[in-house]
């Protein structure tokens, strides 16, 4: 934060001149005091400080003209004080709703006293705070008001990236599929190409393993048509063995056997394991080649086929296709 004008202001001891009263009782002489303790106190009591120079602004309106030097520099210092209170209460690790408040009179001050730049700072420090507040309350899986926290800090800050990952975390926390496609399409789109690569990766493939699994439990429950949407919007964030696997038992089960075949081709492409690993590819493999009347390919489709749990329906299936 930029408290030039503060650290100018701490060694200023205004010198007492006595130039009169007003009808209040108060004068000038009684500003300069109270304004002397509060440059005296900017470095090592920041609250007692921002009290004093409020003083003076309130006692110089009372005393009038002869006192509205001191008002002036009272406050041009203020908005950075409350900025620096804000700022050492949230490098102090304080409570989330202890920073916001400090922050909300930050940028209360610098709107009273017109700096526009402590009302930027201000409005930083009141982002941080909201994003601590919801990263609290998710934690707390108190998702509700962690989504109100984020929501606050984005009306703040559009841009703040961090807090739209995070409410995409919370909908899917939820299981509330279509917000968090729409809420981590939107982190995606405001992230920068080449700068930002990794966040997009670790975005992405939490995407692609959240619709791949919902997309693999309506396979389990035989809705193929809600699976292949599933497992569509799951494709959207990038290629992966395992989604392939699924695309291509739903086709089966569909009797749609030329997509079933392209897609355990495409994951067995991807798979690098041993012969074990592919098995399962080569599976679904077989049982598209053998719905395409292609049975010898299927054979040794089936036979690639038979190791784990995939041994013993290939060897049944080899059985019903009489292959040698």
């Amino acid at each position: 934060m930029n408290i030039k004008r503060t650290k100018k202001f701490a060694g200023l001891l205004v010198c007492i001149t006595i130039l009169g009263t007003n009808l209040s009782g108060q004068t000038r002489s009684d500003v300069i005091k109270v304004y002397n303790e509060g440059a005296k106190a900017i470095q090592t009591d920041v609250p007692a400080a921002i009290k004093a120079f409020e003083n003076v602004v309130t006692l110089s309106a009372q005393v009038g003209e002869t006192a509205n030097d001191l008002k002036q520099k009272a406050v041009q210092v203020l908005p950075g004080l409350y900025v620096k209170a804000a700022s050492a209460i949230l490098a102090e690790k304080k409570p989330a709703a202890e920073v916001i408040k400090a922050a909300k009179a930050a940028a209360a001050a610098a709107e009273k006293y017109g700096s526009a730049t402590n009302k930027e700072n201000a409005g930083k420090l009141l982002a941080q705070g909201y994003y601590a507040m919801g990263t609290e309350l998710f934690t707390q899986k108190d998702y509700e008001n962690s989504l109100k926290a984020f929501d606050s800090l984005l009306v703040i800050n559009p841009g703040f990236v961090a807090a739209i990952y995070n409410k995409a975390l919370i909908y899917r926390s939820q299981n509330n599929s279509a917000a968090f496609e729409e809420t981590i399409d939107l982190y995606l789109g405001k992230l920068e190409k080449g700068k930002d690569d990794e966040k997009a990766k670790q975005a992405s493939t939490s995407a692609l393993e959240y619709f791949r699994a919902a997309g693999s439990q309506a396979n389990q429950a035989n809705n193929l048509d809600e699976a292949l949407a599933l497992l569509n919007k799951a494709a959207k964030y990038g290629e992966d063995k395992d989604l392939y696997y699924y695309f291509a038992d739903v086709y089966n089960k569909q009797k749609n056997f030329s997509s079933g075949a392209e897609y355990a081709q495409k994951g067995l492409a991807l798979e690098t394991g041993a012969a074990e690993a592919k098995a399962k590819y080569y599976f679904q493999l077989g049982l598209a080649q053998a719905g395409k009347g292609q049975t010898a390919e299927a054979c040794t489709s089936f036979k690639n086929a038979m190791f784990g749990p995939f041994a013993g329906p290939s060897k049944a299936e080899r059985t019903n296709l009489k292959c040698q």
